[in-house]
C-alpha cells in the first residue's frame, strides 16, 4: 500500500514528511475484566498506586465505554477501530478475519509505518476457538496462560476453563477449577508476573535501537477469572472493609432476558449451578477481584519503572484500558455480558509528550476513538476505515467538540423472542436499550435515568412519561445502526448471509486426514485444521456412532453426509 504523510499538529507537536520529528514510541497496555475500581477513578478501597500514578500523568477519561462486555469482541472493536455491527461477530470464537480479512488492525498500521509491533499477554482474545492475528506483529506474540495455578491442589490437573483458553475441546467431564488462589508465592510464579518480565525485557531491547520506534502492546491478564494472586495482594484488602452489592435483585421491569446467568462463573468450583450467592461467598470474590487488580496494577508499575529506567517515558505514548467492565455482585449478577453500566463502564488513561499531566475528561468516549487517537498523536496519517473519533484535541482542550452517546451491543434471546440483540445508547442521562428482532423490529425496551437512578434500579421506558425521551433515544439508535460500512472495507458474507459450502469430497477429505494411513481417525487427526473447534468437536460426538475413540471410513463418510 502507498502511504502519504501528511502534516499535522496535535498539542504543539509538528510533523512533516521532511525533516520529521522522531515517531514517539507506544506502549499499549490491555487489563483483562478491568473495571473502574481504582484509586484515580474514586474507588477509596482500591490499592492501586500505580495506575493512579499513570493517571496523574496523563489524561483519565471518566465516561469511556466498551463496545460489547466481553473479550473477544470488545478487543475486536478496539483493535480493527470497528464496531460490532459492522463486525458482524458478537461471539468469542469467531475470528474477526473471518469478517473483514484485510483490515489493518492498530498495531499492523504502525507496523507498516515503521514501527517494531510487539505482543506479549492477552492483547486479541486466544481460547474458545479463536487465535492470535501474526498479521499484527514484527515478531511472533508471546501468549502467557490465561488459567494457571501454583497450589497443588489446583495446578495438577486440567479443569474446564483451563482447556477453553487453549482452544481443547470435547471435554465436559473435565473438573471446575478453583475460582480463586492467594499463593504465598513471587510475583512472577504467576502469568502476569511473567508477562512483566517479558515486557521488562522487551523495553530494553528497544534502548538500544533508538533508530527503530516500538508499538509494545503488554495484555495483563487478572482481574479476569481466577482470581490467583500472590498472598500479599490479598493482605493489602480487610475483606470486612470492602464495599459490597447494595442490591441483589434485577432492575425492576427489566426484560428476563436482560440480565446476565453469569454461566463463567458458575464453570469454576464452589459456585452454584444455579441461584444467588451467600454472602460470605460475595464477600470472598469482592475480595478476590481488589486482590487480582492490586496484582496487575504492580506489574504496571514494573513496566512503568522500566521506562522510566531506561529513559523513554519523555518519548513514550502510554495508553492502559479494561476491555469492559466487570459485575462484581451488583444486581445480583456477576462477570460481563450485559448492556448495563457494570459491565460496560471501562477505564482509559492515555499519557502523551506534550500533553499537561493530571487531566481528567468527562466527555464521553467509545473504545473504537483509541485507534485514531494513536494515529494522530503519533503523526500518522489514519486508515480510511475507522469508525472512531480522534480524542487528541480533548486531550488538548477539555471543551473540544466531543460525543454526545456511546453505543453498546450484546446479544440474547429466549423461546418467545428467537435472537435477539440489544443495541444500547448511553447518553448524559439516560442509558436505553432496545432489543431488536432479526428483521428490525423491537422485542422490548429499556430506559435507565442514570442522573436520578445511577444504579439502575428501575426500568422506566413503560411509563408514558418518557415517551419523547424513548421516541428520541430510539431514532439515536437507528441512526447509528443506519450508518454505512466504511467505504472499500471488504468484508466477508456472515451468518445466514454466508455462501452455501459446496459439497465435500469426504471420501478424500478422509484419506487426507488420515496421515498414518491405517484406515481411521485419531481425534487429533479429525481435529486438525478444523476452522471451527467447537462445532467439529460436536461433529466428533456425532461421528463417533460406536463410541470406540476413532473413526472408521464409514462413520466418517456417513456421519458427515448431508441427510436429504
Amino acid at each position: 500500500m502507498k502511504h502519504t504523510f501528511l502534516a499535522l499538529a496535535v498539542a504543539g507537536l509538528f510533523v512533516t514528511a521532511v525533516g520529521a520529528a522522531p515517531k514517539p514510541n507506544v506502549l499499549f497496555i490491555a487489563v483483562d475484566d478491568l473495571k473502574p475500581n481504582l484509586g484515580c477513578y474514586g474507588d477509596t478501597a482500591a490499592k492501586t498506586p500505580n495506575i493512579d500514578r499513570l493517571a496523574a500523568r496523563g489524561t483519565l477519561f471518566e465516561r469511556a465505554y466498551c463496545m460489547q462486555a466481553v473479550c473477544a469482541p470488545s478487543r475486536n472493536a478496539m483493535l480493527t477501530g470497528l464496531r460490532p455491527q459492522v463486525l458482524r461477530i458478537y461471539d468469542l470464537g469467531t475470528n474477526f478475519r473471518q469478517s473483514v480479512p484485510d483490515v489493518e488492525t492498530l498495531p499492523q498500521w504502525f507496523k507498516e509505518h515503521g514501527y517494531k509491533a510487539e505482543g506479549m499477554g492477552k492483547i486479541y482474545h486466544v481460547g474458545h476457538g479463536n487465535h492470535e492475528d501474526p498479521a499484527s506483529w514484527s515478531v511472533p506474540h508471546w501468549q502467557g496462560k490465561s488459567v494457571a495455578y501454583v497450589l497443588p491442589e489446583n495446578r495438577d490437573k486440567m479443569t474446564r476453563e483451563g482447556a477453553l483458553f487453549e482452544n481443547k475441546f470435547g471435554l465436559k467431564d473435565l473438573p471446575k477449577g478453583a475460582p480463586m488462589e492467594a499463593a504465598d508465592v513471587a510475583d512472577d510464579a504467576y502469568p502476569d508476573g511473567q508477562i512483566a518480565n517479558e515486557a521488562i525485557q522487551r523495553l530494553r531491547a528497544a534502548k538500544d535501537k533508538p533508530g527503530t520506534p516500538f508499538f509494545i502492546a503488554v495484555g495483563f491478564l487478572r482481574p479476569h477469572l481466577p482470581f490467583c494472586a500472590p498472598k500479599k495482594y490479598w493482605d493489602l484488602h480487610d475483606p470486612a472493609k470492602l464495599p459490597q452489592p447494595t442490591t441483589d435483585e434485577a432492575p425492576k421491569g427489566a426484560p428476563k432476558f436482560a440480565p446476565t446467568t453469569w454461566g463463567e462463573l458458575r464453570n469454576y468450583s464452589d459456585i452454584p449451578e444455579t441461584g444467588p450467592l451467600d454472602a460470605a461467598k460475595t464477600r470472598q470474590l469482592i475480595h478476590g477481584y481488589y486482590a487480582a487488580t492490586s496484582f496487575t496494577d504492580a506489574q504496571v508499575g514494573r513496566v512503568m519503572d522500566e521506562l522510566d529506567h531506561l529513559g523513554l517515558a519523555e518519548s513514550t505514548i502510554i495508553v492502559l484500558w479494561g476491555d469492559h467492565g466487570w459485575h462484581l455482585g451488583d444486581h445480583g449478577m456477576w462477570c460481563k455480558h450485559t448492556d448495563y453500566e457494570q459491565a460496560t463502564h471501562a477505564p482509559l488513561i492515555i499519557a502523551a509528550p506534550g500533553f499537561q499531566a493530571g487531566q481528567r475528561r468527562k466527555a464521553i468516549t467509545e473504545f473504537i476513538d483509541v485507534y485514531p487517537t494513536l494515529c494522530d498523536l503519533a503523526g500518522l496519517e489514519k486508515p480510511s476505515h475507522l469508525q472512531g473519533a480522534s480524542l487528541a484535541a480533548l486531550m488538548k482542550n477539555e471543551s473540544a467538540t466531543a460525543k454526545t452517546a456511546a453505543f453498546q451491543v450484546y446479544p440474547r434471546g429466549s423461546k418467545e423472542t428467537g435472537p435477539l440483540l440489544g443495541q444500547a445508547v448511553r447518553t448524559d442521562r439516560w442509558r436505553y436499550v432496545e432489543w431488536q428482532k432479526a428483521d428490525g423490529s423491537v422485542a422490548a425496551r429499556e430506559l435507565y435515568d442514570m442522573q436520578d437512578d445511577p444504579g439502575e434500579t428501575v426500568n422506566v421506558a413503560e411509563d408514558p412519561k418518557q415517551a419523547e425521551t424513548i421516541q428520541a433515544l430510539s431514532a439515536t439508535v437507528r441512526k447509528q445502526l443506519a450508518e454505512p460500512p466504511p467505504a472499500g472495507l471488504k468484508m466477508l458474507p456472515m451468518g445466514k448471509d454466508a455462501p452455501a459450502k459446496p459439497a465435500l469430497d469426504r471420501a478424500a477429505l478422509f484419506l487426507k486426514k488420515d496421515k498414518n494411513q491405517d484406515g481411521k481417525l485419531t481425534h487429533e487427526e479429525f481435529m486438525a485444521d478444523q476452522p471451527d473447534p467447537p462445532e467439529a468437536e460436536k461433529r466428533w460426538i456425532k461421528f463417533d456412532t460406536d463410541k470406540n475413540g476413532e473413526l472408521s471410513r464409514e462413520e466418517f463418510i456417513s456421519a458427515g453426509a448431508v441427510k436429504k
